[in-house]
């Protein structure tokens, strides 16, 4: 059954709010777009905000994951705005690019405090918040167990090296025809946290060139490569794998880079007798325990909002770490806060504990509103990389000639900034 909250956000459409339907009984009325699942269990929480509250009613208008960025930005250029809305993390650059974000108020400045660093520094734009880390979430490692110990490896190794070699004994005993690890060909999230270990940034001259070239991302690159080139990886898609739960039960790869939404459906497909055979552990380095790139969702106040105070006291209760635990046992989320953590229901996850000792080791990504468009370009050049058509050294020069080409406007701009 639809809640009555997100029966009126559908009813009211995209960007209208019931405050413009004729009524004026000074009640506040903020809309409040969340996406995909969140969209379907938040409306749950608000119940208790909106009677500690009782001058302020919800909306909350459910968006489509698959709509909600384009959606954004035709509200901005239609002046349709909601008061509050989830956002993507990665999109938090693009939306302060063009002002559309309400900067964190002093009143507020509480919020920015027990957060992860990496995912709060995401949403840190000119070295000023301008979103509110909510859920968090990161990749790392499902792996199982079973096979790892028959390769003789009581625990998930730390480094690059001690893994390759687990690796190679895990696809021996795992059998003929499968493999040690899935890297799809089509998905840049695994390249990208290999590229995340090293000591140089991924852009350089204020984020307006690629730094592809540098010799730690190209060990990244060999590294990536080296899983191919001897047989660990299957030169696949992830199209080309018709139920990841099916072959993992298998054996066809022991070894599988996702995110916390994975431990549901690992809970739920796999068969029974995979069940106590498979985990979560943090994602090897170079020399120990590595980095990965921060994700998740944040809420953000539009700078277009009538409703400022409401908006961000709407804001503060969804970020409240009791709330955040509540909303872990409904959804799945991670809590972005890190106190939440030590919620009942949370720290006697198993599969959980793994997550954030990796938020711990996050490093954010470079805060520019090509990214997305470049670590896809990045991915296409892997591909043709591990298929044989360029060399490692080749790779790095041609990703960082398209991202220079995608970075040409930013540079532009600074030095239209540097004449001025």
């Amino acid at each position: 059954m639809i809640d009555r909250r997100a029966a009126l956000g559908l009813m009211a459409g995209a960007g209208a709010s019931l405050a413009g339907c004729g009524r004026d009984d000074g009640t506040t009325r903020l809309t409040f777009w969340a996406m995909g699942n969140e969209g379907s269990n938040v409306p749950g929480l608000l119940p208790a905000f909106e009677a500690a509250n009782p001058g302020i009613e919800v909306i909350v208008q459910p968006q489509p994951w698959s709509a909600a960025h384009q959606k954004l930005l035709t509200a901005y250029a239609g002046s349709s705005l909601p008061d509050v809305s989830q956002i993507g993390n990665t999109w938090v650059a693009e939306l302060a690019a063009i002002g559309a974000l309400s900067p964190t108020p002093a009143a507020a400045a509480d919020l920015l405090q027990d957060q992860f660093p990496a995912v709060l520094e995401t949403n840190r734009i000119a070295g000023r918040a301008v979103a509110t880390p909510w859920y968090v979430d990161t990749r790392l490692i499902f792996h199982r167990t079973d096979l790892l110990a028959r390769a003789g490896f009581e625990t998930m190794p730390t480094n690059w090296a001690d893994w390759k070699r687990s690796m190679h004994a895990v696809k021996r005993v795992a059998g003929t025809g499968n493999y040690a690890i899935l890297l799809p060909l089509n998905e840049f999230e695994q390249l990208l946290t290999f590229g995340l270990q090293g000591d140089q940034p991924l852009l350089r001259d204020q984020d307006t060139r690629g730094n592809f070239s540098s010799p730690s991302f190209l060990a990244a690159l060999a590294f990536y490569k080296s899983l191919f080139d001897e047989g660990l990886a299957p030169l696949v898609s992830a199209t080309q794998i018709s139920n990841v739960w099916t072959e993992f039960a298998r054996g066809y790869f022991s070894f599988y880079f996702s995110g916390p939404w994975t431990i549901g459906d690992m809970k739920s497909r796999l068969p029974p007798e995979v069940q106590p055979h498979w985990t979560t552990s943090g994602v090897p380095g170079p020399d120990g325990p590595g980095a990965s790139a921060p994700g998740g969702s944040s809420l953000a106040v539009f700078r277009s909002s009538p409703h400022q105070e409401a908006a961000w006291k709407l804001v503060r209760y969804l970020s409240d770490p009791a709330v955040q635990a509540r909303f872990n046992v409904i959804t799945g989320d991670l809590p972005a806060r890190p106190s939440a953590w030590d919620a009942p229901r949370v720290a006697s996850d198993p599969y959980v504990a793994a997550f954030k000792g990796q938020l711990a080791r996050a490093e954010a990504v470079p805060k520019v509103p090509e990214w997305e468009r470049i670590v896809t370009e990045m991915q296409i050049v892997a591909e043709r990389m591990v298929r044989g058509e360029f060399t490692v050294q080749q790779a790095g020069a041609e990703i960082d000639r398209r991202a220079d080409r995608l970075l040409e406007k930013r540079r532009w701009m600074i030095e239209q900034g540097r004449a001025a």
